[in-house]
This record gives C-alpha cells, structure tokens and sequence, in this order.
C-alpha cells in the first residue's frame, strides 16, 4: 500500500500563494511517483485536520512564520507523524537571521558584519554607513529587504511608518557587493552552485524570485573551480553548523568587483526553499540528475522524527 503523504501548504505568512504553488506543485509529483497525496491548506485547526487524516508523513511546502520557524514542527513532533526538511531547533535558528549568523560564524562560514537594531532608531539615523542593507529578523522571500546606497542622505522612512509590518527589531547589514550565488544541499551533499541575475531591478527581489522571467539563473555558475567548491563547502557547512535535514539552499554574495574584497559570504540558508516552477533547487537538482518526481520522493522518504 503506498504512503499517505500530507503536503502542507498555504498557512497565513506573507509567502501564502508561493507555498500554495509550491505545495501544489509537490503534490501533483507525489501522486506521479504512486504516494496517496492529501493538499492541506494549513489554517489554526490544523492540529485536529492532522488527527483526522492520520498521514503517514507531512511534506511541508509552507514558507515564512509558522511553517518555516519550528513551530509547524513541533506540532507534527507532538502528533508524532514524520516530516520533511529541518526539525525544529535547525527551523526556529535559521530562521532568526541574526542567530544564524552567529553559528554559522563560529563554524568558519563568513557572514556579512551587521547588528541588531531598533527598527524606529533605524528610520532616525544611518544605524552603518551606507552602503547597507536592512531587512526583517525572521521573513523570508526577501520580504521587507531595503538596500541603502551610498548616495542616500537619510535613513529608509518606512521602517517608521504604520506600513512596515516586519517586526520592531531589524538586521544591519554591510552591504556586500558583487554577484548572488545560491547552493543546494540534498542530505549530505552540496550540488551544484547558481549565479542569479536579475532581469530587471539591481537585486533579487521578490519579483525576480517567483515571477516568470523574473530572473536568469545560471546553472552551472561561472566561477573559478576553487571557488566554486568553496561555495560548496560553504554551504554544507551552514547546514551543518545549523542543523538542518533534508533540503536547504544557501544564499551567498560574491564580490568580484573590480578593487573589490573578494568577500564571499553566506547571506542566510533557507530550510524551506521554494518549488515552484520557478524555483532553484529543483532547478539544481534536475542539474545533478534528479528529477522533480523524484526529488520530493526522496524527501518524503528522507522524513523523520526528532531532525
């Protein structure tokens, strides 16, 4: 009798409709590969929704607050049904950008220099000198990202304002020129690295991240070997040192700016990356010769308790 796999997807953050495209995506590749799918759109019963399927394994396609952070985890912990990607403590630490970033940085992951600051004191005055970029402690999709130029005289006014719905603390950070790189790890394995260029705008927003066009990946990024690997341990190691299972991506810059550093440094890993159409990793995985149908086989095969 084949598995009865649970995808959930959807849930209240503001990356609602990409895991609703993510998670639809996924199921309709389970039921390709013989798994009995049940799509649950997540809402506040989920507990009871769960007690009443009694899935054999919960894919989870959510993204950002709920889904991405511990918390869906440890519900499905307590409900003891086994479930894909990172479990809870690898969830809640990657998802907190700043606390990632301190163990990542004591594994020997370079990470851009930064702090902590009050989003109110932020709208005041420049909390780095520009360049710098500001973004929310705990959104992914690079929601609420505001990069800060050298030629900008004040500080971003909207981290004041009503409009800004990210939480009262920001990240800091220098901004790091040069090239956006991203890695996939599958298990144990890093796979191969992606250089993402925007179409339009200066950096990967949400726009050039989901919308069709919005960006060109490069696939197998051109990169000198030694640094191509090093971005490859890099990523393995930011897995590692966080605690991640399953499936993440590694975000990184790569500043090969004519006079620049040379800095390359992990910018965040995602434990709960977008399959979407659209999306890298299975892009990256369909490089190094898995399938879609199989990819998310194999997570679901890969699901576990107590990650």
């Amino acid at each position: 009798m084949s598995k009865h796999v649970a995808v959930l997807m959807g849930g209240w953050s503001s990356e609602r409709e990409i895991s609703l495209r993510s998670g639809n995506a996924c199921a309709r590749a389970l039921e390709g590969e013989g798994f009995r799918v049940t799509p649950v759109d997540v809402g506040p019963d989920i507990a009871t929704v769960l007690t009443e399927l009694k899935p054999d394994v919960a894919l989870n396609a959510l993204h950002g607050p709920a889904g991405e952070d511990g918390t869906i985890q440890g519900l499905l912990e307590i409900l003891k049904i086994p479930y894909t990607h990172s479990g809870v403590l690898a969830s809640a630490l990657a998802m907190h950008k700043e606390r990632a970033k301190t163990v990542m940085k004591a594994a020997g992951v370079s990470v851009p220099e930064g702090r902590v600051v009050n989003r109110h004191d932020a709208a005041k005055s420049h909390p780095l000198t520009p360049p710098y970029v500001v973004k929310p402690i705990a959104e992914g999709s690079s929601m609420g990202v505001i990069i800060v130029r050298e030629e900008r005289s004040h500080p971003p006014q909207i981290l004041a304002s009503e409009a800004w719905t990210y939480g009262e603390e920001v990240l800091a950070e220098t901004y790091v020129a040069g090239r956006e790189l991203t890695c996939a790890v599958i298990g144990d394995r890093a796979l191969g690295v992606t250089e993402i260029k925007p179409v339009s705008g200066e950096w990967y927003d949400f726009d050039a991240k989901y919308a069709g066009g919005g960006s060109i990946h490069v696939l197998p990024a051109d990169l000198k070997p030694n640094v191509y690997q090093r971005v490859q341990e890099l990523a393995l190691t930011a897995h590692q040192a966080l605690g991640c299972r399953g499936v993440s991506r590694a975000d990184l810059r790569y500043d090969d700016t004519p006079g620049g550093t040379g800095a390359l440094v992990v910018l965040e890993v995602n434990t709960q990356p977008g399959m979407t159409q659209t999306s890298l990793v299975p892009e990256i995985a369909a490089h190094a010769g898995l399938s879609f149908g199989e990819l998310v086989r194999w997570m679901v095969e890969d699901a576990s308790l107590s990650r």
